[in-house]
């Protein structure tokens, strides 16, 4: 065999080399990744210790958070220990403005929200109002245009069938 080549491979095989004399030669060291199955087993061994009971029928789940949006779970998994004070929810959740659900959780509110609910329409009627004002001339030649004239009077023609009866 070639000198040259024995002393190239001899240089390869020893950069391979992870462990001591008489390890295994491997060219990739393969790292382990956290699967989120390994995590979602933990959390299910830990509220089995807690004895949570899932909690059938929830269409949906809002949270109210400081900054006035709302997380909003649709049809999640709910989980409870009512004993424990815990509650787990299990679905995909959104941040949504308050403004997007307002029909269907004004009776999920509580005062500290309704405070804040009544602020926004105050402040979204202003603005309203703003741009009612910008486009005030325009739309009121606009609609005087599209009214037409009175050209009889009505008044008169009632007088006369209410006489002829």
């Amino acid at each position: 065999m070639d000198p040259a080549k024995l002393a190239k491979l001899q240089a390869a095989a020893a950069a391979n080399r992870i462990g001591g004399k008489g390890t295994v030669r491997r060219k990739i060291v393969r790292k382990t990744k956290p699967s989120g199955a390994q995590d979602d087993k933990k959390l299910q061994g830990a509220l089995k210790k807690l004895n949570v009971q899932p909690i059938p029928g929830v269409e949906e789940v809002n949270m109210f958070r400081e900054d006035g949006n709302v997380l909003h779970f649709t049809a999640p998994k709910v989980h409870a220990a009512i004993s424990a004070n815990t509650f787990a929810i299990y679905g995909t959740g959104h941040v949504k403005e308050l403004t997007e659900l307002v029909p269907g959780i004004l009776n999920q509110l509580g005062p500290d929200s309704l405070a804040s609910l009544r602020k926004l329409a105050e402040s979204y009627q202003a603005i309203q109002q703003g741009q009612q004002r910008q486009q005030g001339g325009d739309a009121a030649e606009e609609d005087d245009d599209d009214v037409p004239d009175l050209v009889e009077n009505f008044d008169v023609d009632a007088d006369a069938k209410a006489s002829l009866d």
